[in-house]
Formats: C-alpha cells, sequence, structure tokens
C-alpha cells in the first residue's frame, strides 16, 4: 500500500517519492510552508517536521520579561543575597593572606619549570659574578703586564719596597743566600743559593746592603734571601 503525502495526503507513489522529516511527499507537494518555493534534499531547512526554506526558515526569539513589581522585588532579593554571600565569604578569608590552589599535575609542572628557570638564573649570576672577581683591579692589571715584559724586575716577594741604596760601613756580619736572586737595577747584587754575603748591614726592613764575595760586587739585597752565619 502506498503511503499518504505529508502535505496533500493523497498516495505517493514510489516513482515520485521523497522520504524527509519522518514523511513520504510528492515532488510537487516538497515546498516551502511560507512562500512554496520547489524544495529538493540539499536546500531545505526542517523545523517541526515541516520543510522550510533558507529565508522562511523560523529564527529563535528570546522571550522578554517585564519588569513587573513582582519581578523588581525578587531581582532585588537576589542581589542582596549574593551580598550577603560575597560578605560571609569575605569575613571567613579576612587574615588568611592566601588562596589555596589545588596541586594539580599541571601547577606541579609548571612549579618545576619555574626551578629550573631559577637555578639557570642563578649560574649565570655565579657565574658573571665570579669572573668580576677573578678580573684583577687597574692598577694591578699594569703590574701584572709589565711583570709579563720583566719578569726578573717582580721575581722579588709582593710589598717588599726597596729603599735607595747607600753605602754602611765596612766590618758588618757575614751572611749566606738561600735562594736564587736576579738583580733588577744597577745598585742590586745578584745571588746563586749558597753565596756567602760579606760586610752586610742592614738599611731598611726588607733590604740590605753587602758585598758577594763570589763576585766582589757590593750593593742592595733582600733580606729574605739570606740568612746570619
Amino acid at each position: 500500500m502506498n503511503p499518504p503525502c505529508g502535505r496533500c495526503n493523497k498516495p505517493v507513489y514510489p516513482t515520485e517519492k521523497i522520504n524527509c522529516l519522518d514523511k513520504y511527499w510528492h515532488k510537487g507537494c516538497f515546498s516551502c510552508e511560507v512562500c512554496k518555493m520547489a524544495l529538493s534534499m540539499n536546500n531545505y531547512k526542517g523545523f517541526e517536521k515541516k520543510p522550510y526554506c533558507t529565508m522562511h526558515y523560523p529564527k529563535t526569539s528570546f522571550t522578554i520579561v517585564t519588569d513587573t513589581p513582582e519581578n523588581l522585588r525578587l531581582k532585588q532579593q537576589t542581589l542582596l543575597n549574593s551580598q550577603a554571600l560575597y560578605k560571609e565569604e569575605f569575613e571567613k578569608n579576612k587574615g588568611k593572606g592566601f588562596s589555596v590552589v589545588v596541586d594539580t599535575p599541571e601547577m606541579q609542572r609548571l612549579k618545576k619549570t619555574q626551578d629550573q628557570i631559577s637555578n639557570i638564573k642563578y649560574h649565570e649570576e655565579f657565574e658573571k659574578s665570579k669572573i668580576r672577581s677573578d678580573a684583577p683591579p687597574p692598577e694591578n692589571r699594569q703590574e701584572q703586564e709589565m711583570q709579563g715584559s720583566n719578569p726578573e724586575r717582580f721575581s722579588q716577594p709582593a710589598g717588599l719596597m726597596r729603599p735607595a741604596a747607600a753605602s754602611p760601613p765596612s766590618g758588618g756580619k757575614r751572611y749566606q743566600a738561600l735562594y736564587s736572586y736576579m738583580a733588577a737595577e744597577a745598585d742590586e747584587v745578584s745571588l746563586q743559593e749558597g753565596d756567602l754575603i760579606l760586610d752586610v748591614e742592614p738599611i731598611d726592613e726588607g733590604w740590605m746592603f753587602g758585598c758577594n764575595q763570589r763576585t766582589g760586587k757590593r750593593g742592595m739585597l733582600p733580606a729574605n734571601y739570606v740568612r746570619p752565619i
């Protein structure tokens, strides 16, 4: 038995049958409910099991609620309840100074990343400060450059200030050289380990005047390079 058409209720034969919106339609009856424009399976829009064209498809509309005295009273009561709940939560959290954050896997990952970044920055700052602390001050850099060009001049111990040469009277003590020393000035005496120094007289703290028995030369020599005998 042939089913009835969804619009004209006449039997629909298989050669002209359209099955759509849970109904059977004649091809000529499958049209827009408003403008009666013929539709197909590609351009129809269904609403409440009725076909419509795009132009006349029912639009969803919002219901306008009138601000009646009752609605205004309910609105004001809801606002007061919200304010009361806010004040209650505020008083509960007052003085705590922090919010509870759930320790989720994502928060743990972010915390680990921040720790790694902090460690990297700390090591960078540490290396920079280490380089700055290792660099000598300007006066020391100048002294190091001079020491590279004349190493023998700076072979004496640090802080040793050589006074002006002055020939003391003869008849001084005898000393023996503990270390080798290369004279850096014309008025100094070169030493080799074991040399005997005659007529030694102290001149100033750290310096003496004497005669090297091996070379026969008289002059200044560092006091911490020799010992009395």
